[in-house]
């Protein structure tokens, strides 16, 4: 059973509507007839010090179950993207987690995962070296795409060709992926915004090993709402115009490769 919908992004603690809900959803286990064996629940950093998140653990406590919570990023799972999040894990007695030493207490290991940790330590913590390190062990970007970037000469005809997409582009295999492709020319960023906002766009590039957190005005706006991608690739970064570079916005199926929420659970449970 997950419950990550309905708490995210609470803001005034349990005096908010989603979490006075959240709430009922959890008294009531001790009435169901077919509890659940196992909850989920996923949401912003800072839950773990709120009411709302005493009073989960405490019917978690009543109701017989065990529990496990992690502040993780995509990081620490080989993955480009800086967005740590709050988790728990909870089972209802008498299994009990492979890794039981984990259990009752908060993680906030900054480090990649199963390496020896600091179970106090937070990413801010991390030293230079260490936070180097860990953007080092991600994968790059190219490997999140829904198209594969084959160009890193700028001289790539930057205008779209007949179907609207860049000539440095190529489908990948998968029938999966045709419905993006045809319509990506609609992700590209207008040259006017490029004149106006290029200064402030976060560009990556497919070799990049990290990118900013996507908002929910991403694709709205181009300012501080998430990164955007060169889709060709300069030889020389600094020397080359954004227009050259051709960039657009991540596809939603590319932020969703981002997203954490579907590499926790089979880690640890």
């Amino acid at each position: 059973m997950s419950l990550n919908n309905i708490v995210l992004g609470l803001q005034k603690d349990t005096g908010d509507a989603q979490a006075f809900y959240f709430l009922q959803i959890l008294e009531l286990i001790p009435f169901l007839l077919r509890p659940p064996s196992m909850l989920f629940v996923e949401n912003v950093v800072r839950f773990e010090t709120s009411d709302t998140h005493a009073k989960l653990i405490e019917i978690l406590e009543k109701t017989n179950f065990i529990t496990q919570e992690f502040i993780l990023s995509p990081l620490q799972f080989g993955v480009p993207y800086s967005r740590p999040r709050y988790f728990c894990l909870a089972k209802r007695k008498p299994p009990s987690f492979g890794n039981g030493f984990l259990s009752r207490q908060l993680i906030q290991s900054p480090k990649q995962l199963f390496e020896p940790f600091n179970a106090y330590a937070k990413e801010d913590d991390l030293s230079l070296e260490d936070r180097h390190n860990l953007f080092q062990s991600c994968q790059p970007i190219e490997k999140f795409l829904v198209l594969k970037n084959l160009s890193n000469d700028t001289n790539v005809e930057p205008e779209a060709s007949a179907t609207g997409v860049s000539n440095g582009i190529s489908r990948t295999s998968g029938e999966d992926n045709e419905d993006e492709y045809d319509s990506l020319d609609k992700y590209y960023i207008h040259p006017s915004l490029l004149e106006r906002w290029g200064s402030a766009m976060d560009v990556v590039y497919p070799d990049s090993k990290r990118c900013c957190c996507f908002t929910k005005s991403y694709y709205r706006y181009v300012k501080g709402t998430g990164s955007l991608l060169a889709t060709v690739q300069p030889m020389k970064k600094d020397n080359t115009s954004l227009k050259e570079q051709r960039l657009r916005y991540f596809t939603p199926r590319e932020v969703n490769g981002f997203s954490l929420f579907s590499r926790i659970s089979c880690i640890f449970i």
